[in-house]
């Protein structure tokens, strides 16, 4: 479905297809209790290495273990969301419940003493990060969905997910300072006690937050008919068809596998940069708790004003995609990322500390611009999905796809944790670090998300939903939804009219 001849590039969005303030308010507020989970885990898992004494590859595997339950309670919960008919709808109980236990079992995960084993420790933090996500996994698979259903006009999708996003960036601007909290020895006699008074504040900031939409946002597929599957057995079959639609819907299937490549590579630079702060950029301190506080204040500031930028991206990025089109703006704003992550090779210099910041406001082009596209992008797979099926499943496409975002976070954190320990990094030399050990820090820091962004710039390539096919494709499942409709009430009248001559 290429463009017409004299057709225009551009559709006005119907004010009836436009999300209110108020809507785009709670919804974005949902983004914040979502991101936390990235923002705030990435963040205060250190704890474990640096206060707890775990060793790396212990840490990266209690992060990338749970991923394989999320395997299973992704698509389950986005399955049982699609399905689901209630009198409050079929997102917003499952979205409640989920916000509720994430808080809970967030508050609960970082609850640790010293004086225990270091399997204890790996054991204690595992069990419990499992059984966060799952609950997690409850609030967010439907929350995504919700967005995805909430207007079904092109830009005005990317408009709710830049609002969205820009909210979601408040976490990012507060978790660079986890550290510098949780070793203020002001407050805290050592960073385990900092860790377990903070994730108690991040738990019930996750909570208070994420039952917002479920209270206040609207469904809008909610008077659906409830599916007609009876019997276990149908539901498990009609359950792993829908997964399997989904997976080899290569439209789809582009875009998870390029968000994967990028977050992930993001991820695993994130992994390294704070062994490469406080042991190469500070490696001159006269002692490691120096080291940590000045560390932890350049990763404090440097996040920060990294978030700060993010919001300007975010809002270009909603402005280009209107004027280029969504998969164009990406050829832009990922180049920009990649210049951003060589600069880092510069920025790391321990006479001059703070040039890192000359990276930030590039680097930010790529997670700016990769949730406020890629999530709008979803939105317009699951109408050219609908045209294929006949079924809406925002649910299982948001399940996939947020499956794949954290399949990139298990595996950075698999692959970092196993990379920091081949680089010979020992905690117990502290600033004595091999310099062999830093040079392949700062290497696999910026060689990483360098590599994966490229992939990612050539899968995009063959993306190809553009605005012209989206706003054909709207018109197709909007006319067999009223044809459809129209054939129930005609069924139905039919029915009366047998009952009544009986």
């Amino acid at each position: 479905m290429g463009q017409a001849a004299g057709q225009p590039k551009h559709y006005a969005t119907a004010k009836e297809d436009r999300v209110s303030t108020f809507q785009k308010i709670i919804y974005s507020l949902g983004a914040f209790a979502n991101t936390s989970q990235a923002a705030f885990i990435g963040q205060m898992v250190i704890v474990l290495n640096l206060g707890l004494g775990v060793s790396p590859v212990l840490v990266g595997l209690v992060g990338a273990i749970p991923r394989i339950v999320d395997a299973i309670s992704d698509p389950v919960t986005g399955y049982f969301s699609d399905n689901l008919r209630t009198r409050w709808g079929r997102r917003k109980p499952v979205i409640f419940f989920g916000a509720v236990m994430g808080g809970l079992f967030y508050a609960l995960m970082f609850q640790l003493y010293k004086g225990h084993s270091e399997l204890y420790y790996f054991w204690y933090f595992l069990i419990f990060q499992v059984l966060y996500f799952i609950g997690f996994t409850c609030f967010s698979i439907p929350w995504i969905a919700l967005g995805y259903e909430m207007t079904p006009d092109y830009h005005e999708r990317t408009r709710l997910q830049a609002a969205s996003n820009f909210a979601g960036q408040i976490p990012w601007l507060i978790a660079p300072w986890c550290w510098a909290i949780m070793h203020n020895q002001k407050w805290f006699p050592d960073i385990v006690v900092g860790g377990r008074t903070l994730s108690i504040i991040i738990g019930s900031t996750i909570l208070g937050f994420g039952i917002l939409p479920a209270l206040f946002n609207k469904e809008y597929f909610h008077t659906l008919p409830k599916p007609n599957i009876k019997g276990g057995l149908a539901v498990v079959k009609n359950f792993f068809s829908g997964v399997f639609i989904t997976l080899k819907f290569k439209p789809f299937l582009k875009l998870c596998l390029a968000t994967l490549l990028i977050f992930g590579g993001f991820m695993c630079a994130s992994a390294f940069t704070i062994y490469v702060v406080f042991f190469y950029v500070f490696k001159n301190a006269p002692l490691l708790d120096q080291a940590y506080a000045n560390g932890g204040r350049l990763l404090g500031f440097y996040g920060t004003f990294s978030a700060i930028c993010t919001l300007g991206v975010i809002s270009l990025t909603s402005w280009l995609s209107r004027k280029l089109g969504k998969r164009n703006t990406f050829f832009i704003t990922i180049p920009l990322s990649i210049l951003g992550y060589a600069l880092k090779w510069i920025g790391y210099n321990p006479d001059h500390p703070y040039l890192l910041f000359i990276a930030a406001p590039f680097i930010t082009f790529g997670l700016g611009s990769l949730f406020t596209l890629m999530s709008s992008m979803v939105a317009d797979v699951c109408d050219v999905d609908e045209l294929k099926t006949d079924t809406r499943r925002e649910g299982m496409f948001s399940a996939v796809y947020w499956w794949m975002v954290k399949l990139g976070v298990a595996l950075a954190s698999f692959i970092s944790g196993i990379l920091i320990n081949a680089t010979g990094f020992r905690q117990e030399l502290g600033l004595a670090q091999a310099p062999s050990a830093l040079f392949w820090m700062r290497i696999y820091d910026v060689g990483i998300p360098i590599l994966t962004s490229l992939i990612a710039l050539f899968i995009i390539m063959t993306f190809d939903i553009s605005e012209t096919k989206a706003h054909e494709v709207r018109i197709q499942v909007e006319r067999r939804r009223g044809e459809r409709r129209s054939e129930e009430r005609r069924m139905e009248e039919e029915r009366r009219r047998g009952e009544r001559r009986e």
